[in-house]
């Protein structure tokens, strides 16, 4: 497949390359070069032309529930704990009626899909049933997925709660077997936070051989409430340490309030932080401190976290990141210099993508993961240069801007 466009991708963690005119070789899904003349060898085959269109990798939503779709944009005036008493619990609690789960969870995955996410990590709920069938419905979307079966044991209500750890650890191996004929939607461990598992739960989940992904530090109240319930763990990334769920194919959504241990612990093992900006702010969580784990080679992505986040573009999330950034500076510390646009784009491309590989540029090797944006309806005043209209895109035109969109080289 050969494709003549306009094509931006990141060059490094702060910085943004684009090809004016120029032709990119896709070859099994795998981008083979991008080129200013077409060589020879590729002369005589088809040419996809998008001029005048703007062509960037995929996006990853690296953290995103797919039960709280639903009722995204509710209970915005609430923090946490208080949220997900009174929203999040009761409505996933209704996904043990497996038609009630059919017609959720397609409004789910039609928005995913037309949204700027071509892979995502996603929570499903404690029920099997409707987890297989979110991921039976992913994996035929041309999407590329995470999804988890969340396992809670303590804290959550009777409708929620897995008998005991035994018992959730039966419910998870049986869910991982029906997942094995997936392609597309692989299965991820999904422990909700340590106020929901108990310690030998989460030690049997650590010997599974699979990736990770949950919360740490996002709310104040919650890692008080960490310290109460393991007063033996030196911090609460040491919950999931001592269990063994931490390592480089572990996802921590939030990272608020990490210490210094937690952050070290973090970089020690390769762990992922995904960075949910507008959720942070909605439910009154806090500003992360992201200019510091940037700065130090931590492992970071970008994410929605619908519903805490009530927006599912992941360019809304690119602008939240620059804007909480430059708040983090004028409120929390005026060393943290805030984020440019070309590290938030970053963050949501090549940052979140590396958890699935060679993902999140347009470069020799990577998978082509790519939208094409269209931004016409855009009046341009003065003449632009490609990353200003990608800016403009992000800002004004989000997830309405997009043409066309690929994922591993096939058009979706």
């Amino acid at each position: 497949m050969i494709i003549y466009s306009n094509f931006i991708t990141s060059e490094s963690k702060d910085s943004l390359k684009t090809y004016e005119n120029h032709y990119l070789v896709c070859e099994n899904g795998i981008i083979s070069g991008i080129f200013k003349v077409l060589p020879e060898k590729y002369k005589n085959l088809q040419i996809t032309d998008y001029s005048n269109k703007i062509i960037i990798p995929g996006m990853t939503d690296l953290h995103i529930h797919a039960p709280q779709y639903s009722f995204r944009g509710l209970g915005m005036d609430l923090e946490l704990i208080d949220w997900l008493n009174t929203y999040t619990f009761p409505e996933e609690s209704k996904y043990n009626d497996i038609e009630y789960a059919q017609k959720a969870y397609s409004s789910f995955v039609k928005a995913l899909k037309n949204s700027s996410s071509t892979r995502a990590c996603i929570f499903a709920t404690v029920h099997n049933e409707a987890t297989i069938m979110l991921m039976d419905m992913l994996d035929k979307s041309g999407l590329i997925t995470f999804v988890g079966k969340v396992n809670m044991n303590r804290n959550c209500p009777k409708s929620l709660c897995e008998i005991d750890a035994q018992t959730s650890i039966d419910n998870t191996r049986e869910w991982i077997e029906s997942a094995s004929k997936f392609k597309n939607c692989k299965p991820i461990l999904t422990p909700r936070f340590t106020p929901s598992c108990t310690d030998d739960l989460m030690q049997m989940l650590g010997k599974f051989n699979l990736p990770v992904q949950t919360h740490l530090s996002e709310n104040l109240s919650e890692i008080e409430w960490v310290s109460e319930l393991c007063p033996d763990a030196e911090n609460y990334a040491d919950t999931y340490y001592r269990a063994n769920l931490m390592g480089n194919n572990s996802i921590f959504a939030h990272c608020v309030y990490c210490t210094p241990k937690e952050i070290e612990l973090l970089k020690q093992t390769n762990s992922y932080i995904a960075h949910c900006p507008q959720s942070n702010a909605n439910l009154a969580s806090g500003i992360a401190p992201i200019r510091h784990y940037l700065d130090n080679d931590i492992n970071i992505g970008l994410a929605t976290d619908i519903a805490g986040g009530a927006n599912i573009s992941m360019f809304r999330a690119i602008t939240d990141a620059v804007a909480m950034s430059k708040l983090y500076m004028r409120l929390v510390d005026e060393n943290a210099k805030p984020l440019s646009f070309a590290e938030s784009f970053y963050l949501a491309t090549a940052g979140s993508g590396s958890f699935f590989g060679k993902v999140g540029k347009l470069e020799k090797g990577f998978s082509f993961d790519a939208l094409v944006l269209d931004d016409s309806k855009l009046e341009n005043i003065n003449d632009l240069q490609l990353t200003d209209r990608l800016e403009r895109i992000a800002y004004h035109l989000e997830d309405r801007a997009i043409y066309a969109k690929y994922v591993n080289g096939i058009k979706i």
